[in-house]
């Protein structure tokens, strides 16, 4: 039996690690508190997004209720005008993994930014590329006259792989890509794609999916309650606090389409529209990116299923690949049976 003061780690050594990928609204939230709860988790997120302040509605944050259920890391660590990268991510999730195992607890990844998960998993070493600021202003201002839209075809050009994983509206990101390119005369999805994938931890890796019309359903209703939350009076408090929409946080789903309709650029029902579907787009970019992914455990969702039906299949997968952790979750089980107030 683990005691709860105890590091879980793999029998050969490495820190052992739970995943859980997937595209946006497929249902990871949910999923995640369950599995967390039954397996003495604590949740780091793994999106890009979710790490600014005071953007909650769009970014699909978990409530407060849900953070007081879980422990959750990641979130709300860098404001809105503030550049976040994925070394910053890797480095910081790399100091997460290791004091939640010092507390006995199983470091749980959930999100769906597939580079971030990546590189953290798989141990990616980032090339010293260095910067071209010359080049950099080059980029921005080409931007500025031909919108970011014809910066991301010139990448869709010279580096297809990389234009497919990074949003048309993600200048920050789309930039970096060419000059990469620019300063090492290599694609930056050549270079991911030659990491050697040695990864300093054992993982579960689960992965959800979903029927493609089902997926894009719930997309459309996950988006139509951001409307009803106040998406649109959030990107005006960013606007009026001095956020650039240049800023990277800008640029995310939801606010980049918001920002725009109160610019003026187009009307509200255009720009709900527009967010529609730009991020039925960006699922299909995620799943492309998770299946090129090793070694994961892919589960269908199905839209109206008990959730506990899900459960079971992830559950197997689990204790398939930790089988002690299968002992933790029985002993939660007959604890709850000894104190039907407690939940599993």
């Amino acid at each position: 039996m683990i005691a709860q003061n105890e590091s879980a780690t793999a029998p050969h050594g490495k820190p052992e690690v739970l995943v859980l990928v997937g595209p946006t609204a497929v249902g990871k939230t949910n999923l995640s508190l369950e599995i967390a709860e039954r397996y003495g988790c604590e949740i780091i997120s793994g999106d890009s997004m979710q790490v600014y302040r005071r953007m909650d509605i769009g970014t699909a944050k978990a409530s407060s209720e849900e953070r007081s259920r879980i422990p959750h890391h990641m979130i709300d660590i860098h404001e809105p005008h503030e550049p976040f990268t994925v070394a910053e991510f890797q480095e910081r999730a790399r100091e997460l993994i290791a004091d939640i195992h010092s507390r006995g607890k199983l470091p749980f990844i959930v999100g769906g930014t597939g580079l971030y998960i990546e590189s953290l998993i798989y141990g990616f070493q980032f090339s010293e590329a260095g910067s071209d600021e010359a080049f950099r202003e080059r980029m921005s201002l080409y931007a500025d006259e031909h919108g970011d839209l014809a910066l991301h075809d010139k990448l869709k050009r010279q580096d297809p792989l990389s234009a497919e994983r990074i949003h048309p509206n993600d200048r920050r990101r789309t930039i970096r890509a060419l000059e990469v390119l620019h300063l090492t005369g290599t694609r930056l999805s050549e270079q991911l794609a030659s990491q050697k994938k040695r990864s300093p931890y054992e993982s579960c890796i689960i992965g959800l999916t979903m029927d493609r019309t089902l997926l894009y359903n719930r997309i459309e209703r996950r988006i139509d309650q951001m409307m009803e939350e106040g998406l649109v009076q959030e990107v005006r408090r960013l606007l009026h606090e001095g956020v650039e929409r240049t800023a990277v946080a800008m640029q995310g789903l939801g606010y980049k389409e918001m920002a725009g309709c109160l610019a003026g650029e187009m009307t509200l029902e255009e720009a709900v529209n527009y967010l529609k579907r730009n991020t039925r787009r960006y699922a299909k970019r995620q799943l492309s990116w998770f299946r090129h992914m090793q070694e994961i455990h892919w589960v269908e969702l199905e839209e109206g299923s008990n959730i506990s039906e899900h459960l079971k299949i992830i559950n197997d997968i689990i204790t398939g690949k930790f089988p002690f952790r299968r002992e933790y979750n029985a002993k939660r089980r007959n604890d709850a049976a000894a104190n039907p107030t407690q939940t599993i």
